[in-house]
């Protein structure tokens, strides 16, 4: 049987309001040397191609203290994406206990993990001098792309924070994995709504 990814992201603002005051908080903290790190696990239901996300859970990034995860980015992730990779606040690899608490939480729920949602900063304008030439959006990065792949969650949300006159916006979208069939396909964007919790 072929699963049926959603096409439409239903997500509270109170959920909402919850993760864009944490990313916030990453972001103004950040430096170029330690770039900022928000991310949480989405929990709900998917219905007549609908995902009704629930709950956020945040999570611990053992991206520096898991072994698996050290060997994934030195290796594979480096290698590919570059070397930006080997700084340890790089990315995000969600710790196995973490995801093992929220997907019991959920099941006690009668709720799924549907996927995640994680911060991209203006990079281009705060990062090191040398990748500033990077464009970041709310729009995945090749590394997200691999990251989505490759977990096969059916929701992934990007929140693109950006600061222009001295004010902070933000930007968020929904992607689909990329189709397993065809190695260079883009990531399918799904319709991404708010709603009152």
């Amino acid at each position: 049987m072929t699963y049926t990814y959603p096409h439409t992201v239903l997500i509270g603002f109170d959920s909402l309001k919850s993760f864009t005051g944490a990313a916030r908080a990453e972001y103004e903290d950040c430096t170029p040397e330690e770039p900022p790190s928000c991310f949480a696990v989405l929990l709900g239901t998917v219905e007549d191609g609908v995902a009704h996300v629930v709950e956020i859970e945040y999570a611990t990034n053992a991206r520096a203290s898991d072994p698996i995860a050290t060997e994934e980015f030195a290796g594979t992730i480096a290698s590919c994406f570059g070397a930006a990779y080997r700084n340890p606040r790089r990315g995000f690899w969600c710790s196995s206990k973490d995801l093992l608490r929220i997907q019991r939480q959920g099941e006690r729920r009668r709720l799924d993990i549907l996927g995640s949602i994680h911060m991209h900063p203006d990079w281009h304008r705060m990062g090191p001098p040398a990748e500033r030439g990077l464009r970041i959006s709310e729009h995945p990065t090749p590394m997200d792309r691999y990251m989505f792949d490759n977990s096969r969650y059916p929701v992934n949300v990007i929140c693109y924070l950006e600061s222009t006159g001295g004010k902070l916006s933000a930007a968020l979208a929904a992607w689909g994995p990329p189709p397993e069939e065809s190695a260079d396909a883009p990531c399918p964007r799904l319709t991404l709504r708010f709603t009152a919790d």
